[in-house]
């Protein structure tokens, strides 16, 4: 059986008296057992976050790191560092880091080893754009997507990574794919895990972004090929986030 993960994906969002909010809350909160969860905060609060969460059921990530593990690159975060902050998970491939700061598919398999490289997990972000979509073109897209990272990776590597599906035209939108269109693409995903190798199909965790909140979470969830949410807008609400990983439960 698949353990799901919730990841709350703060992008360039949060205090550090919203750190200390959820630190408080998830202190007291009935949490279930049987669900990783993750905060993917911005690089400036992994240190008061590893403090205010030490002994708490819940893991650190971060949204991106550079490729390379150190050097001239000012401005810029090595998996190495994000390692000492005790970091788990990393962000690679977001669409918005695809859009914005360009980053093609060379550039996510890049740091998609850097992070394997630094005893990172990568959680490696999929997804189409509405134009894509509505051409019909959305297995094509994530597949390649997929393939491109995929195909540069040994097994054991393989089976290190998490990837999450996101619908481009679903992200801080307010529009969600229908429980029934986001299974559709997890399991044409997970057939194609599973031609690398079978029991990667089985036991890879997919998850879903694109606009989950607290009143969709349970349909979404409850879906065979999707085995967690990276949640965005919602991470930032105590009260949804938490509603959120009690649904996974």
């Amino acid at each position: 059986m698949r353990r799901p993960l919730i990841a709350g994906n703060w992008k360039m969002n949060g205090s550090l008296a919203l750190v200390e909010r959820f630190a408080q809350a998830f202190t007291t909160a009935e949490l279930p057992a049987e669900v990783d969860i993750a905060f993917m905060l911005p690089a400036p609060y992994l240190p008061a976050a590893q403090r205010s969460f030490a002994g708490l059921p819940v893991s650190l990530g971060a949204q991106t790191l550079h490729p390379e593990p150190k050097g001239a690159y000012t401005g810029e975060i090595s998996g190495a560092m994000l390692k000492e902050f005790g970091v788990h998970y990393v962000l690679v491939g977001h669409s918005e880091r695809r859009s914005l700061f360009h980053e093609d598919d060379t550039a996510v398999l890049a740091r998609v080893r850097a992070a394997l490289q630094a005893g990172l997990e990568p959680v490696l972000c999929l997804g189409e754009t509405l134009e894509e979509r509505e051409a019909g073109s959305t297995e094509a897209v994530v597949s390649k997507q997929l393939a491109a990272v995929f195909d540069g990776l040994d097994e054991s590597e393989r089976r290190r990574l998490t990837v999450a599906y996101e619908p481009v035209w679903a992200i801080g939108t307010g529009k969600t794919a229908a429980p029934d269109q986001a299974q559709e693409v997890h399991l044409a995903l997970r057939q194609r895990l599973a031609q690398y190798d079978t029991t990667l199909g089985e036991t890879a965790r997919l998850l879903y972004g694109g606009s989950m909140n607290k009143d969709n979470a349970a349909a979404l969830l409850a879906q065979p090929d999707i085995d967690g949410g990276l949640i965005g807008g919602a991470s930032l609400q105590v009260g949804d986030f938490l509603a959120i990983c009690q649904s996974a439960g």
